[in-house]
């Protein structure tokens, strides 16, 4: 690689770190292709990606970026695993981790907060951005739906005891 493709791969490392939600970094000693590609897959399928960098320019990267913690993590042959959703990344490592003992996290960075191995997990079992809007969203609904059945209820008890009378005057 030379210094102008070194410098591209900084670049594209330090927008990973700056708008990325949630980073993982994982050992990944001893995984095949097919299990590198299943990785991908999975990251895909989540929104997520997988990069392997060199560490020496993931350090140079990390200079200065929120997530300048993890820069302790990154010996050996490691992996990021990165989403904008801060949780995404760190359910697909969990998961991939969980199917995979090859797959080591290390731990990671939310932001500007560092994760250690139990931190990652703990950030795997959180809602996701779409659960907690769907979430939310109900929330907002339910008094108004709630309102609605409310009003129609009596027009609703009125009809049934209206049937109820002209049942027993036919009878």
């Amino acid at each position: 690689m030379d210094r102008a493709q070194k410098e591209k791969v900084v670049e594209e490392l330090g927008q990973i770190f700056e708008s990325s939600g949630v980073v993982v970094v994982a050992h990944y000693t001893g995984l095949t292709v097919a299990e590198m590609q299943d990785l991908r897959a999975r990251a895909r399928e989540a929104d997520s990606a997988v990069r392997v960098a060199k560490n020496r320019l993931a350090k140079i990267a990390l200079d200065g970026k929120p997530c300048e913690s993890i820069a302790e993590f990154l010996s050996g042959m490691t992996v990021l695993t990165y989403s904008e959703d801060p949780v995404a990344a760190a359910r697909v490592a969990e998961g991939f981790a969980k199917d995979n003992k090859k797959f080591e996290i290390l731990g990671g960075a939310m932001g500007e907060n560092a994760l250690d191995r139990a931190g990652v997990e703990a950030v795997s079992k959180m809602p996701s951005r779409e659960e907690l809007i769907a979430s939310i969203a109900g929330c907002i609904g339910a008094p108004a739906s709630n309102i609605a059945g409310a009003i129609g209820a009596p027009a609703s008890n009125i009809a049934s005891i209206l049937s109820t009378i002209e049942d027993k005057a036919a009878a």
